[in-house]
């Protein structure tokens, strides 16, 4: 390991936009609220386009329901009503198969035979082991770190306590970790906070953000940063 220093103790990688596209989970889930709003009366596809365009305007920030209902015409009186369902719908969509990036599954084996490997993830705890089951890595990771399990939303990255979480669950210090996503303001900034090393993959949403906080290094993807550290 020349250009990135020694070995960590263990691994800890994102999972949204690091090992999958979460575009194809965002796409899913609008058609489902789309199917919801149909028994309302609602066009479907007009419906779930509203959803995703809103989504595709940055996915974490709350109330895509409610924009995407005035984006659709509804007014406010009866977007009361409505957001109950379609927020069920959206939250409890579960994808049978999700896409993973070109490579990934080799690149956690690779870390996964020299590595302990963690998987930290924001979201609801049901919805994010959703998720993984339908990349099918479930398995690749020594343990999943949920945040919201924590404390909800205000132990979401960059909350110390997850990574604090997966550094006592793998018996490690938390200085002694690489952290491995694809948001600087998350994944970087975690690993920045306690010490441990970063690898940003250019990957997903927020390919082309600014690198603020600056990681240990870039890449374009997981098989990249799993070459520098193998």
């Amino acid at each position: 390991m020349t250009d990135f220093g020694p070995p960590p103790a263990a691994v800890v990688l994102d999972l949204d936009d690091t090992l999958y596209p979460q575009a194809a989970y965002l796409y899913g889930a609008a058609r489902a609220v789309g199917r919801a709003g149909a028994t309302a009366g609602l066009d479907p596809i007009r419906l779930g386009r509203a959803v995703r365009r809103e989504l595709l305007a940055g996915s974490d920030r709350g109330g895509t329901i409610d924009r995407a209902l005035a984006a659709y015409g509804i007014g406010p009186d009866r977007a009361t009503d409505l957001v109950p369902t379609l927020v069920a719908a959206f939250t409890t969509y579960r994808p049978r198969r999700l896409p993973r990036y070109l490579g990934v599954s080799e690149a956690l084996a690779q870390l996964g035979s020299r590595y302990p490997l963690a998987c930290l993830t924001d979201g609801n705890p049901v919805i994010q082991r959703a998720k993984l089951a339908a990349t099918g890595l479930s398995e690749a990771f020594t343990t999943i770190v949920i945040t919201d399990e924590l404390g909800g939303r205000a132990t979401r990255k960059p909350h110390p306590s997850g990574l604090q979480r997966a550094a006592a669950i793998l018996g490690v210090s938390p200085a002694d970790l690489v952290v491995i996503g694809d948001r600087p303001g998350k994944d970087v900034a975690i690993a920045t906070a306690l010490g441990a090393r970063s690898i940003r993959v250019q990957t997903g949403e927020y390919a082309h953000v600014p690198d603020s906080p600056a990681a240990t290094a870039v890449v374009a993807d997981l098989p990249a940063a799993a070459a520098l550290l193998i």
